[in-house]
């Protein structure tokens, strides 16, 4: 076993992280056998330097005070868009997963418990010190806490919200194990967006996420934070490429919208490492547009599809009621 002082540690490798958590590199176990190919990405999956002066007055408060983001730490596509329109993802409870989802790079172990007590603080001054108009807080899940961590994740929210009085929160959580007290305290905390990602379709919901985690368990929990609290928007993630079929997918969007969930985003599916699932297919920005379309015609206040879109993708304008500010377009066959 590695240990973080080491050389580099390879991704499904056991080590120690810097603060002493017995984890696995990258989420997944390392594979010695039975490893497909990644195939070649298709063209409409390029991403364009991010730029302009807003984005680099973001990056530079980021970097002049060693801020940490979701954003860069996970080398999201859609980062120049985002901080050009004032808007970034926190990681808060740390940097290590109880849970192991098949698709998921965030590395995996215990925590036994740690929280940074100073994090509601650390967070509520990075949101100030990048002039964020919306902050997407996310988190890893902690089913080594008793509440999986809602109470820690509901003070950050009331700090925030504090020191930040002008600034919109979402919250993308973990599913707490259904506890409908956690849920209560997370959606009653004082945001404005409850998601929950269902990530996939009901049939591949055990082979893409871990066992804990389930299909009804994310429709429940993004109902119960509508019934606590009826002002928030509700919304939820769809990763498309796994195996899923255009049936399966408007399935889901009909259970989504029967839960009452307001927003959608469906994006590719991006092999993180050679131990995660496989690309079982690229989706074409046409056939996202046609996704789009039916999620639109079901009933979703927003829908933001496309290859790289991801949760966050447009979040600062879900509270403007226009789409996301997105246009239309002719729908394709898919």
């Amino acid at each position: 076993m590695n240990s973080h002082d080491n050389k580099p540690v390879g991704s499904g490798q056991k080590f120690v992280n810097k603060d002493g958590i017995v984890a696995i590199k990258d989420g997944i176990k390392l594979k010695t056998s039975g490893v497909a190919k990644v195939g070649r990405k298709p063209p409409w999956l390029r991403v364009r330097l991010p730029g302009g002066n807003k984005y680099k007055a973001v990056q530079k408060t980021v970097d002049e005070h060693h801020l940490a983001t979701v954003c860069e730490e996970s080398q999201c596509p859609n980062i120049g868009e985002c901080w050009s329109h004032g808007t970034a993802t926190i990681m808060l409870m740390g940097a290590v997963c109880t849970r192991a989802c098949r698709f998921c790079a965030v590395d995996t172990g215990n925590p036994q418990g740690v929280l940074n007590p100073n994090e509601a603080e650390n967070a509520a001054e990075s949101v100030r010190l990048m002039g964020l108009r919306y902050v997407v807080l996310t988190s890893v899940d902690r089913d080594d806490l008793e509440d999986g961590g809602a109470a820690h994740y509901a003070a950050c929210v009331k700090v925030i919200k504090r020191v930040n009085p002008h600034t919109a929160v979402e919250a993308l959580t973990p599913d707490f194990n259904g506890d409908r007290d956690a849920i209560r305290n997370v959606a009653c905390s004082g945001l404005e967006v409850f998601a929950q990602n269902i990530e996939t379709i009901k049939r591949l919901t055990h082979e893409v996420r871990d066992p804990r985690a389930g299909y009804q368990q994310t429709l429940s929990v993004l109902a119960a934070a509508k019934e606590f609290n009826a002002g928030l928007l509700t919304k939820s993630s769809l990763m498309l490429g796994l195996g899923e079929t255009d049936l399966e997918i408007e399935a889901t969007m009909r259970d989504l919208r029967a839960h009452e969930v307001d927003i959608l985003t469906l994006g590719q599916y991006l092999r993180p490492t050679k131990n995660h699932l496989p690309i079982a297919r690229w989706v074409s920005p046409e056939a996202f547009e046609g996704y789009r379309q039916i999620g639109l015609g079901l009933g979703f206040a927003e829908v933001a599809a496309g290859p790289l879109v991801r949760s966050s993708y447009r979040a600062d304008r879900i509270l403007d009621g226009n789409n996301l500010g997105l246009g239309t377009i002719p729908v394709k066959q898919l």
